[in-house]
């Protein structure tokens, strides 16, 4: 499994937003600017993102985004699966049913529910404040003079 570009940045964009959520609407420019990520290819992700619920939008010249959500309620699992459309390690998981004609007998069947099983428990237990807050904390004995 590999998270793509647009799974990351949509990622760090939310987090850009989370960080900055008491400023209200943010626009697009400002993310582009403060992430490195070009503003053409955010447009391409916000629409994934605005058609999911997780953003609120407001147009003019004070538009932009904000999180319809507190950070505490998204997931890492949850943007993943908005932006890559799963984040099964094999194909044959990635229906409610498994349709693979060997799943009956599928000797290795069980180690990809396994790592299924992990993958979610860990990208699902896994929010937007909590990264924030692990960021806050890295840097809380850092002094410099």
């Amino acid at each position: 499994m590999k998270i793509s570009t647009k799974g990351r940045y949509s990622l760090r964009m939310l987090l850009d937003l989370a960080e900055h959520k008491d400023k209200g609407f943010i626009s697009l420019k400002s993310i582009a600017e403060r992430q490195g990520i070009s503003k053409k290819y955010l447009e391409q992700i916000i629409t994934l993102l605005n058609n999911s619920g997780i953003l609120r939008a407001n147009r003019g010249p004070q538009g932009g985004y904000m999180l319809s959500k507190e950070p505490d309620k998204y997931t890492v699992g949850q943007i993943l699966r908005i932006t890559e459309g799963g984040i099964c390690p094999v194909s044959c998981l990635e229906d409610d049913f498994n349709q693979c004609e060997r799943s009956s007998y599928c000797k290795t069947l069980p180690v990809w529910e396994g790592l299924q099983r992990v993958i979610d428990e860990y990208l699902d237990n896994i929010t937007l404040q909590m990264i924030l807050d692990s960021k806050r904390n890295a840097g809380a004995d850092d002094y410099r003079i």
